[in-house]
């Protein structure tokens, strides 16, 4: 795992990368022993070198993306797929949803017409995240010129699950697949019942849909876990964001959402913006600046331009002298105006121009990719992914993605500030973000372009892997929950 990745021989010119999340919430030591950790982390670093083969094999980001996604829904650790939560009426209703975007103004090779697609209120498909690739491809061959219901971007319901199994040859599961006595119980403690005997147990609920049977006992997809272990929350959704060879970024989040949740309830996952962004644009080659580190030329550069402006606009006080009624009758005729670079607003490019129009302007293109975990309600209130990549392309100094999902997701940000005095009492305002930055021409790896990693979370642990270049300048695969080691 230590060793140098080894380039493919057919590859664009970009470094593939991957970072996956499996949920964020109040995790600690406590609630997560090291056993269990073991299981989470052996699951993590699983998916993540499986998805980082993929990538370095030639697969799109999409694929890769839903590639991770796919293996977190088989596994009964992960809120999502086979180990959802239990609504509050004993139901399940999972949610996923894709995003893609690319360094390239034409676009990635998939999903470039409807850039998103989500689905909610999956019930019986063993993965919704192959069921939201089918609603976000579903315009591609015809441009999306094949009437308004192609172009839907949110669907969900039973219409749409029996479209993915008979028109898309998607697996169909029962109910009692993606039960598991964990989260039965998690359902149960949250009703204020204690999971006994003379309640209504887990056997008694695959009894009651006569559940296949093994050697006389009912099947317990989560008898491998310590089940005594109690208190882990239940946020977590799980994400990837992946970086192809070419320049392409997806990001895929699937989830059961909120234990004990209302029937029908609706979060952030398939919600474009608060649960999940992705987004190319061009901006001005000045605005590296705020990438720069203070020593490098580019910030000197940036540092003397200041310099010189604030010198400037001190100059043209000398000539308001001349405006004084008393005096502007002695003004020189020679006089020159004021320099208009320092007294006047910059002119407003027009909407329907580009950047490319403009002559003179040097153009650097950026792109990001994120997937949100945690407290949905309070990513959708603050539309948090959304407002993470807006700071970064909106604002003046222009944010690098990591400055800006740290002050969304980061201690202190406005999902924590959101909760307001409820912060700490519920789980409302956790959560976390991943992300992948690309910025044409600043980072490179040799002769290959490379992205950035970025995370941060403002609540106990972020289930989380990903690859880090080591001080050998090797890529080696990380896996982490809390900010410090486990």
């Amino acid at each position: 795992m230590t060793s140098q990745r080894k380039r493919p021989l057919d590859s664009g010119p970009y470094r593939p990368t991957v970072i996956l999340h499996g949920g964020a919430g109040a995790l600690s030591r406590d609630n997560l022993p090291p056993a269990l950790w073991a299981q989470y982390k052996a699951s993590l670093l699983k998916y993540l070198t499986s998805t980082r083969d993929l990538l370095d094999a030639g697969a799109y980001a999409l694929d890769a993306a839903t590639h991770a996604v796919t293996l977190f829904e088989d596994d009964p650790l992960f809120n999502c797929g086979r180990g959802a939560v239990f609504t509050e009426s004993g139901s399940i209703e999972m949610e996923a949803s894709l995003m893609v975007t690319s360094i390239d103004p034409k676009g990635p090779p998939q999903g470039y017409v409807k850039r998103a697609a989500a689905v909610s209120l999956v019930k019986n498909t063993r993965h919704p995240i192959l069921l939201a690739k089918q609603v976000l491809i579903a315009s591609d061959d015809d441009e999306g010129l094949g009437g308004t219901a192609a172009m839907h971007t949110h669907l969900s319901g039973r219409q749409l699950e029996e479209w993915g199994w008979n028109e898309k040859g998607l697996e169909r599961k029962p109910d009692h697949w993606f039960w598991t006595k964990k989260r039965w119980e998690e359902h149960r403690r949250g009703l204020s019942k204690s999971p006994s005997p003379d309640l209504y147990t887990y056997e008694d609920l695959l009894e009651s849909v006569n559940a296949p049977q093994q050697n006389g006992e009912y099947k317990t997809v989560f008898s491998d876990i310590d089940l005594d272990v109690i208190g882990i929350p239940s946020q977590g959704t799980v994400g990837a964001v992946t970086l192809d060879s070419w320049g392409n970024l997806a990001t895929a989040t699937s989830t059961g959402g909120l234990t004990n949740k209302k029937a029908g309830r609706i979060g952030d996952t398939p919600t474009v913006g608060a649960g999940f962004w992705a987004e190319s644009w061009d901006q001005h080659a000045e605005s590296c600046f705020a990438h720069a580190s203070p020593n490098s030329e580019i910030s000197v550069l940036r540092q003397i331009s200041e310099t010189v402006l604030r010198n400037a606009r001190a100059a043209t006080e000398c000539f308001d002298v001349w405006q004084n009624p008393l005096i502007k009758t002695h003004r020189p005729a020679e006089l020159p105006p004021p320099y208009a670079f320092v007294t006047q607003q910059p002119a407003i490019i027009p909407r329907h121009m580009s950047f490319a129009d403009q002559p003179g302007l040097a153009l650097r293109r950026r792109a990001v990719a994120m997937s949100g975990t945690g407290n949905g309600d309070s990513f959708l209130r603050t539309n948090a992914v959304r407002t993470a990549a807006s700071i970064s392309r909106f604002s003046s100094n222009k944010y690098s993605l990591s400055h800006a999902v740290t002050s969304i997701a980061g201690p202190g940000g406005e999902l924590q500030r959101s909760a307001r005095e409820r912060w700490g009492r519920t789980g409302e305002g956790q959560g976390g973000i991943i992300g992948i930055e690309i910025d044409q021409g600043l980072e490179t790896h040799g002769a290959r372009k490379t992205g950035k990693i970025v995370f941060d979370f403002n609540c106990g642990g972020l289930f989380r892997a990903y690859y880090q270049d080591n001080e050998k300048g090797q890529e080696v695969p990380r896996v982490g929950v809390f900010r410090d080691e486990y």
